[in-house]
């Protein structure tokens, strides 16, 4: 059967949902495909016993206060979706094992921020004022080169934004090494490295400088009812504005029409649009095409490498959290201080997150829940696993993280386990879809960077009736940015239909 729309949206992930709240805002008619019984993506939860876990997503950055929101905040407002957040003032705990280690807690806001760091770093008053400016630089840089389309006034660029130029084409580690900081600090400061993938050494300073900024004001952003009320809230505001949203839909291929994506193929049924928008990887698009698929485009996604996947042990624990004296939401644990050293096979860094103590009904009365977060790197990991081992290749990883955290934090964890639940990277590909179970779409490289996909914005899979939004696009991994992204190739896509 045929079906016509002026906007197709196929994936109802994150951005997916806010690219299609936005076209539908302006009059499209609108539909967006999802295959599964539910919207949300990473965004969502699932529920073991009497627990109910976050998949993946439990935080945003740059949400901001209600006070001063900053841009998720907004976005969400703009949407017309009423969504709360809570402002974990305790932005991170990381504790660092073995050579070089310590055991910081950092604050939100400024202040805080400054205070707690000087704390344990006293020598680097000059180095984290410095630091202060250059993020306050950063943000203005990005926000003017956003509003230019990617095309700022090189001139004006220059003269005004002089810092962040010079910072545009370093790594995270090379701009703290060159604001003075000691080591100790340096690596302090560069926690957050796990957040985008790549490890500080390598990872370009522009995207870090400003999630780092967005979380230093107004600290992790946490939705009040969890993740899945971010889905439910943006799903509702499709279905307000006039959209539709058809689950149990699964896109099996992209129509064509001299060159043109012109609608999608299901099953049973195809769908015809004036536009496509899709929140789907760019690799399984293009496996979708066929024929129609073009050597440059598999040229540069062949280029790039896929971002990490990860391990997450949920575990819902059979007494209050205070009982355990877990005092933290969340603590980065690591092998050592560096980086580079941690971006190997052996999975040497993990997040240990505990949602009840921002939010304490987060899991049923006389009850807490934990939630094990190891990166994966290495997308040969699961070359040796089986059917018959897969079982005992997750207990195994459960094993070896929750006998270090206990060995670490000095907390009983395993005599209260009532629940537990371990997903893997094929967990992640199976129900995502994703390659190799990838979150985060493609690696952010010192080649393919932040700057460098906002200013080639343009000559990216340049398909013809085709948009792409999500981790994968040009504002990198990271939940915040992705919900930015859907956005962002909505309004395109409104102009080119629209004309103004």
């Amino acid at each position: 059967m045929r079906f016509d729309y002026d906007i197709i949206v196929v994936g109802a992930g994150n951005a997916g949902l806010t690219a299609a709240s936005r076209t539908a805002g302006a009059g499209l008619k609108t539909v967006v495909l999802e295959k599964h019984n539910l919207p949300g993506g990473f965004a969502t939860s699932f529920v073991r016993g009497r627990f109910e876990f976050e998949a993946s997503l439990h935080e945003l950055c740059d949400v901001g206060t209600k006070e001063e929101p900053r841009s998720v905040r907004k976005l969400f407002a703009d949407l017309g979706s009423d969504v709360g957040f809570i402002n974990e003032k305790n932005l991170f705990r990381v504790i660092v094992k073995g050579e070089g280690c310590y055991d910081v807690t950092l604050l939100s806001g400024v202040e805080g921020f400054k205070k707690s760091f000087l704390y344990v770093c006293p020598d680097d008053e000059k180095s984290i004022n410095r630091l202060m400016k250059l993020l306050d630089e950063t943000d203005e840089a990005l926000k003017y080169n956003a509003a230019k389309n990617g095309k700022p006034n090189k001139i004006y660029m220059v003269l005004k934004y002089a810092d962040f130029i010079k910072s545009a084409s370093h790594s995270i580690d090379e701009i703290l090494r060159y604001l003075g900081f000691t080591d100790k600090a340096r690596r302090l400061l560069e926690t957050y490295w796990l957040y985008i993938g790549v490890p500080a050494e390598e990872a370009n300073s522009l995207h870090y400088l400003e999630m780092l900024r967005g979380y230093i004001n107004g600290g992790a952003g946490i939705p009040y009812r969890k993740s899945y009320e971010l889905s439910l809230s943006l799903a509702d505001t499709i279905i307000k504005k006039g959209g539709e949203i058809r689950y149990n839909t699964e896109v099996k291929g992209f129509i064509y029409d001299n060159g043109r994506v012109v609608g999608v193929r299901t099953d049973e049924d195809e769908y015809y649009a004036k536009e496509v928008i899709s929140n789907v990887i760019p690799n399984n698009v293009l496996n979708m095409s066929g024929r129609h698929t073009r050597a440059k485009d598999r040229k540069l996604l062949n280029a790039r490498k896929l971002g990490m996947s990860f391990f997450c042990v949920f575990l819902g624990l059979d007494c209050d959290r205070r009982e355990l004296k877990i005092d933290d939401y969340t603590v980065f644990i690591a092998t050592n201080s560096s980086s580079k050293r941690q971006f190997g096979d052996d999975m040497g860094v993990y997040v240990v997150n505990c949602l009840n103590v921002p939010m304490p009904g987060a899991t049923p009365d006389g009850t807490c829940s934990l939630v094990i977060t190891i990166p994966v790197f290495n997308t040969n990991i699961m070359d040796n696993v089986t059917p018959e081992n897969y079982r005992k290749f997750k207990s195994e990883i459960a094993e070896k993280y929750i006998s270090d955290f206990e060995a670490v934090s000095g907390i009983d964890v395993r005599s209260h386990i009532e629940e537990i639940s371990v997903s893997t990277p094929a967990t992640n590909a199976r129900y995502f879809g994703s390659p190799d179970g990838t979150a985060y779409g493609y690696e952010m490289s010192r080649w393919d960077n932040l700057m460098s996909r906002i200013l080639n914005r343009d000559n990216e899979l340049d398909i013809e009736g085709l948009s792409f939004c999500g981790g994968h696009g040009p504002s990198g991994p990271g939940f915040g940015v992705t919900y930015i992204s859907g956005v962002e190739t909505a309004d395109a896509v409104i102009k080119r239909i629209k004309g103004a």
